[in-house]
């Protein structure tokens, strides 16, 4: 396990030797479809995982961001339900914007990160630390952004993928595009099924029991220019899965889950002079089943329909200056089997500014005042700058204050629930280092987050699989993160090789023996690595992926008996391309290549080694 570790640090090491080496000078452009996030978010980490690193990768956005970001998951086997543990956040603090709407279920807060499939997207961003202002609550940790990008230029394109593998896992998606200078269209279609009855790995004989899981989704993006100054744009997709969850024991009842997700909008823009004008409407429907028993057709059930409308005016007042207003309305509506027909409605209006003070200096400045009809009329704030120093070295800094309301499922859920549960603030400041050369960027970046009434869901006394939500009072969370990414070329040997590490202390304030002491939050690694080579020679291409968690707490009191260990994790694969003028790749993974055994959540067992094979065709 040492020598893994070892080497994923060498990997590091090896990057920064190699920049200090580099002699050519080259700032790396971001490219993000979102462009408030691209505007507003330059003193911030920004993280872009492109096309190529989605099709490298499992379908799941937890295993593709477990695999290339700082983000920690608590997933609940494969497949299960997942949730990700941001700059030493919780799963509800972390916000998944989906072409600039915030889809974080009303039930839970979070988004289910095993819920959601990549393929069906051009790119996802990755964005840390605060981001209420913009993306409103919940955004706390940090955001994750799906992005459907439109190209207005002739093309006709057709994209087929599809993966077999250990389990009977299938995976494929389908993607076309079809566009011209007038309009654009671009649909998507993906299914994901597998048995996962794998063996546990080592010397047992256990399988796991009940782990089956089907998802299948579409996506629709459509785009009309009016004419020069107008544009018309559809976004739209349906998700549709059921997953049976993994037994913890083998005398466990069988349970299984079944969500039903719709979202759409749609998107109307302007540009008169040196106004921007977007307006935006949108509906998102969620709902579920759980099957306490499958052997039963009883069943507890919940709904929400949630509409948004929102209107963002930009004014470039100069070609320094940019101003931006934005209000928005959002009302939902739930019911379901502990829900009777709550209603929740919140207004926001925002005005974000960023001003281009010299060539190498700028800043942006941002408020927020909320209105809610439950918790208050919070007001937020955000400002950010970065300074480039020299031609290779970047200084940002940026500070912000963030809100978070209780969930349906905080409030409802049966038997669980808390009806008294107060909303949580946030404060927090963040400095970020950039270094930067010809082919390699190197990114260090420390935060402090000082959390009041911190909104989480904890085991009941002595553990077991009883939940409930509390507030918890005082939660700080400090450290540091560092992103690397480096890609030489020696002839026509090309290679790529990222790297991310991240240091986390998230504590909250415990009362023991009559003294005030701060403890580790469950759930939430001290470190995390990961680590990434790529290399493609002529039509052949092949990777390696590394994955280490530390090990976490599982108690609020930090008891070390009931720790998780920590674990690493390898994937290698590699592919051909047979095509001349179009590409046929085929290709073949191994994952969890030393046979690891390990569990992200106590009882919560992961395959061992297991293989894939697939096809990814783009004519």
């Amino acid at each position: 396990m040492t020598l893994r570790i070892r080497f994923a640090f060498f990997l590091l090491m090896l990057c920064q030797f190699t920049w200090a080496q580099s002699d050519s000078i080259k700032l790396k452009e971001v490219v993000v479809s979102d462009s408030n996030l691209k505007k507003y978010s330059t003193s911030q980490s920004v993280q872009v995982l492109n096309d190529s690193i989605l099709d490298r990768n499992q379908p799941s956005l937890t295993s593709l961001l477990n695999f290339n970001t700082v983000i920690y998951f608590k997933e609940n086997g494969l497949g299960m339900t997942s949730a990700p543990s941001f700059r030493g956040t919780t799963g509800a603090q972390t916000a998944v914007i989906w072409n600039g709407i915030n889809i974080n279920s009303q039930f839970l807060g979070q988004a289910d990160f095993n819920t959601i499939g990549t393929r069906d997207f051009n790119s996802i961003t990755v964005k840390a630390g605060g981001g209420s202002v913009l993306y409103g609550s919940s955004a706390i940790g940090g955001s994750i952004h799906l992005n459907n990008d439109l190209r207005f230029k002739n093309e006709f394109s057709n994209h087929v993928f599809f993966s077999a593998g250990s389990y009977n896992t299938y995976s494929a998606n389908y993607r076309t595009i079809v566009s011209s200078d007038k309009y654009s269209l671009q649909v998507s279609i993906s299914r994901n099924s597998s048995d996962n009855d794998f063996k546990y790995p080592g010397n047992s004989d256990e399988r796991n029991i009940n782990g089956q899981y089907y998802n299948t989704s579409m996506n629709t993006t459509f785009g009309y220019k009016i004419n020069a100054n107008n544009t018309l744009k559809a976004y739209s997709q349906f998700y549709d899965s059921e997953r049976h969850f993994s037994l913890t024991s083998p005398n466990a009842s069988k349970t299984k889950y079944n969500d039903f997700n719709t979202r759409n909008l749609l998107e109307w823009e302007s540009q008169l002079g040196r106004f921007t004008s977007k307006l935006r409407a949108a509906h998102i429907g969620e709902s579920y089943k759980y099957f306490p028993s499958i052997t039963s057709n009883n069943f507890t059930y919940g709904k929400v329909e949630t509409s948004i409308i929102k209107y963002d005016l930009a004014f470039d007042v100069n070609d320094k200056i940019k101003l931006n207003s934005i209000v928005d309305y959002s009302r939902n509506k739930g019911y379901g089997s502990s829900i009777d027909n709550v209603k929740r409605e919140v207004g926001t209006a925002s005005l974000l500014l960023h001003h281009l003070l010299t060539e190498k200096w700028d800043y942006n400045a941002s408020i927020r005042q909320e209105i809610t009809d439950n918790y208050g009329n919070p007001f937020l704030f955000s400002f950010g700058t970065k300074y480039d120093f020299t031609s290779f070295y970047r200084l940002k800094f940026n500070a912000s204050k963030n809100f978070r309301m209780p969930t349906y499922n905080d409030l409802f859920w049966e038997r669980s629930g808390n009806p008294n549960l107060k909303p949580e603030t946030s404060y927090q400041a963040e400095i970020g280092n950039e270094f930067f050369r010809k082919n390699f960027t190197l990114s260090i970046t420390a935060y402090y987050n000082s959390i009041k009434d911190l909104l989480r869901w904890v085991p009941g006394e002595g553990g077991g699989d009883v939940w409930a939500p509390e507030n918890t009072d005082k939660v700080r969370a400090y450290g540091a993160e560092v992103l690397v990414e480096w890609k030489p070329k020696f002839g026509q040997n090309n290679f790529t090789i990222n790297g991310t590490y991240a240091y986390t202390v998230s504590e909250s304030q415990q009362l023991i023996k009559n003294e005030l002491i701060y403890k580790q939050l469950i759930y939430v690694p001290y470190h995390k690595l990961t680590g990434s080579v790529a290399y493609n020679w002529k039509k052949l291409s092949s990777y390696f992926q590394y994955l280490y968690n530390g090990e976490v707490y599982t108690t609020p009191f930090n008891n070390r008996a009931s720790k998780i260990k920590d674990y690493n994790v390898g994937n290698i694969g590699v592919d051909y391309d047979f095509g001349a003028k179009n590409s046929y790749k085929i290709g073949f993974q191994v994952l969890n290549l030393w046979n690891e055994n390990y569990q992200p959540v106590t009882s919560r067992q992961m395959p061992g080694r297991n293989y894939t094979i697939y096809i990814n065709l783009n004519f």
